[in-house]
Order: C-alpha cells, then sequence, then structure tokens
C-alpha cells in the first residue's frame, strides 16, 4: 500500500514538531522548508492536522506551530487511517464497474492487507517515531525556509 502525499507530509511535519525544543513554534513556511515540501501542500495539511486535534496552531507574534499530546501519543495507525480514509483499495465500483465485483475474493483480501498494514502501524506514535537515529537528522533539518 502507498500513502497518499499528503499523509506522508503529514507525518514529516508531525515528526519535525515532535523534536521542537520546548521555546521553539516554527511556522507552517519553516516547517514546510524543513521537511522539503511546497508551503502551499504544508499549509493544506497543517489545517488538517489542526483539524484532528494533532497540531495547535497559535497566529501572530510568538505564534507557530506546536504538537499537542495527542500528537505526540496518539497511534500512527489511527493517525494514518484519519488521514487516508478507509476505502477500497481498488475501485471495484468505477466506471464501468467491475464485471466480478458480486463474487470477488480480491476485494475482501484487499480489504483485509489494508487493515494489516494500519494495525502495524497501530502501536507506534509520533514520539517514538523520533528516538534515533530519526530525531537528531530532524533536528539538524533546522526550521529556516528555503530560499
Amino acid at each position: 500500500m502507498r500513502l497518499t502525499k499528503s499523509t506522508d507530509i503529514a507525518l514529516r511535519i508531525a515528526m519535525r514538531l515532535a523534536v521542537a525544543r520546548d521555546d521553539e513554534a516554527p511556522t507552517t513556511r519553516e516547517v514546510a522548508g524543513a521537511v522539503g515540501v511546497p508551503y502551499t501542500h504544508a499549509a493544506k495539511v497543517v489545517s488538517r492536522l489542526q483539524h484532528l486535534g494533532v497540531v495547535e496552531a497559535r497566529r501572530g507574534r510568538g505564534g507557530g506551530l506546536t504538537l499537542t499530546a495527542a500528537g505526540r501519543t496518539g497511534s500512527v495507525g489511527g493517525l494514518v487511517r484519519e488521514l487516508e480514509g478507509v476505502g477500497d483499495v481498488v475501485g471495484c465500483e468505477d466506471e464501468p464497474p467491475c464485471p466480478l465485483r458480486s463474487a470477488c475474493r480480491l476485494r475482501r483480501a484487499l480489504r483485509d492487507a489494508q487493515e494489516a498494514f494500519f494495525a502495524a502501524l497501530d502501536p507506534l506514535t509520533v514520539e517514538e517515531l523520533t528516538g534515533p537515529p530519526t530525531g537528531p537528522v530532524l533536528l539538524s533539518l533546522g526550521t529556516r525556509p528555503e530560499s
């Protein structure tokens, strides 16, 4: 299974925020530069993460992004499910609909495989993903936007 680009960006942003110092609240532009994604994509993803309660965004002087406690310790599998949505892996109902859909065993097998993928991520937290060697690399990315 391949994650959408949006989910990939969301996980990278959450991981970068997880290693931020207590006195650091990088802006969306700074985090986008640090994790190597366009600002416009990062802004959409941050909005979604904020809606899910994973990221807190403060505006104005002294504002910026912080990872919430739920974002820090929540299940990565749960977060990926929310970001990806749980739908069919294949488009059985697309136009034209698959002629096997009423008697297909593949659809169920793919749904089970998708759930096994999410289940493998369930015990992990964003905080756990940022331990060595990942955390130091994330810190080395800094928060300065690319010029």
